[in-house]
């Protein structure tokens, strides 16, 4: 049964090492909306870096379940604010996040303006231990401008930028 914080579009971030299988990547990510008690159907999209994109098995686990594969740039995930960064993906990548910061940057991304989002699934590792992946919720809010069809895939606008920028402690007086 669903309840009204039970809506919004689920966006499922995907970090995975060269080589990995689409069945790996679809088994954790069967786990982790399980795990939050959420239907594979809720899936709008699988989000990941673009230098994950091309690896087959992120795209065919994206092809699989039906769902757009939604790949940004590492500059656009560097600064998103998430509960486990990574020293290791920082240092390879640039970004101390891939999968729960791409989960964000997809849910803000389809919201286009003031927006509720939120980590559901803050970031799972899958047992070998070459995949990871988080789950975010975005749900449009009443107000801001909304989504007009013109606006460019993946590119994130300044309201939802500052949504997910790190937070600033306030100065201490």
């Amino acid at each position: 049964m669903s309840s009204p914080e039970d809506t919004g579009a689920l966006f499922v971030g995907v970090g995975a090492r060269r080589g990995v299988t689409a069945a790996e990547v679809l088994e954790l990510v069967a786990e982790a909306l399980a795990g939050a008690g959420r239907a594979v159907s809720g899936v709008l999209a699988l989000a990941t870096a673009e230098e994950k994109a091309a690896e087959p098995g992120i795209a065919e686990a994206a092809e699989h379940l039906g769902v757009a594969l939604l790949p940004f740039p590492v500059r656009e995930l560097a600064p998103i604010a998430v509960p486990n960064p990574s020293a290791e993906v920082a240092a390879a990548l640039g970004t101390p996040s891939v999968a729960e910061a791409a989960a964000l940057a997809a849910a803000a991304a389809e919201a286009r303006g003031p927006a509720a989002v939120e980590l559901l699934v803050p970031k799972r590792v899958s047992r070998s231990g070459r995949v990871t992946c988080a789950v975010a919720r975005g749900r449009l809010s009443n107000q801001g401008r909304g989504y007009t069809g013109e606006e460019e895939p993946g590119s994130l606008g300044s309201p939802v930028q500052e949504a997910l920028a790190p937070r600033q402690a306030p100065a201490r007086r």
